[in-house]
């Protein structure tokens, strides 16, 4: 006896809602590693509306200036405190400077200076911390010795200090911020890697003589790279309020040069009868670090193996 079923039916038989799951997993772990956090990520709706905010920032910051005839050093001695209007889109200050060139230069400021400092002091938080992790003995408790006595500095201070002296230069702000930020990070880097250097291949790496260095950077680095990578994008939100906090109080960024701090300490002086000098530049510093957070957050989650606020892949 001879049944007509479809060849389909015959190859393909019908998987039960158990054998789906399992299938659909062996077809995730198919997927390379990018497409999987890529795909994790999109989903995190509020990741990817801090991507779209962010890249709205960048395009501004870069486009914005060559939208206006001012440049943020211009002075329009005709327009002193001028509400916003359509030659001053933002309005003017106290001695005439443009708002919407200052604004826009500011923004590019505070952009730099965070992710610079950011992306060295996740540099070096790597480095010391797997190193101190993987040469353990003496070297190990020199190098913690003064990451620990960094973290009890009242570090502040001496950001104020070195900044007053520096006379407001951005660059030097740059390598102060450098200098004390990456401190802490070292100290969970160092608490990750002591787990990571017991491991087989690190193990084997050292039995056929491969140099500290090569191991530091090839197999303990690596291994940590989502824990850098969620630290560089909220590292840059708190180098952000850091430099804000500076130049808000005076020890930052100084003229000529304007950031976003230095726009929001002159604005706090007149909010009552020029509020356009504080808002402006105080929706700029919430949608940028609003966005980096949303985006740390995406990140974080995305290549968390263990989280499903984002679903499955």
């Amino acid at each position: 006896m001879t049944t007509n079923l479809p060849v389909d039916a015959v190859l393909t038989p019908e998987l039960s809602p158990t054998e789906e799951q399992r299938v659909g997993r062996r077809g995730a772990e198919h997927l390379s590693r990018r497409r999987l956090y890529t795909r994790r990520f999109l989903r995190n709706r509020g990741a990817v509306a801090g991507l779209v905010i962010l890249a709205l920032l960048i395009l501004f910051a870069i486009a914005g200036p060559m939208l206006t005839s001012y440049t943020y050093t211009d002075v329009d001695f005709t327009n002193l405190t001028a509400a916003p209007s359509s030659q001053h889109w933002f309005g003017t200050n106290g001695t005439g400077n443009d708002t919407y060139a200052q604004t826009t230069h500011g923004l590019q400021r505070s952009m730099i200076i965070g992710v610079v400092v950011s992306a060295l002091t996740t540099v070096i938080a790597a480095f010391v911390g797997a190193a101190a992790a993987y040469l353990g003995g003496t070297a190990e408790k020199v190098i913690l010795g003064i990451v620990h006595f960094l973290l009890v500095v009242p570090s502040f201070l001496i950001l104020a200090l070195i900044s007053q002296k520096a006379g407001g230069d951005w660059k030097v702000l740059i390598l102060v911020l450098t200098a004390i930020g990456w401190v802490y990070g070292a100290r969970v880097v160092w608490s990750l890697s002591t787990s990571l250097r017991e491991r087989e291949y690190v193990q084997a790496a050292r039995f056929m003589g491969v140099s500290p260095l090569r191991i530091v950077l090839r197999h303990l680095i690596p291994n940590i790279g989502s824990l850098l990578i969620v630290s560089f994008t909220l590292g840059v939100v708190a180098t952000v309020q850091a430099e804000t906090g500076l130049s808000y109080l005076g020890f930052g960024v100084k003229q000529p040069d304007v950031s976003l701090g230095s726009l929001l300490g002159d604005g706090a002086d007149t909010i009552t009868s020029a509020p356009w000098l504080f808002y402006f530049p105080a929706t700029m510093l919430t949608l940028l670090t609003v966005s980096m957070a949303l985006i740390g957050d995406g990140l974080r989650d995305a290549l968390d193996p263990m989280s499903y606020s984002v679903g499955r892949a």
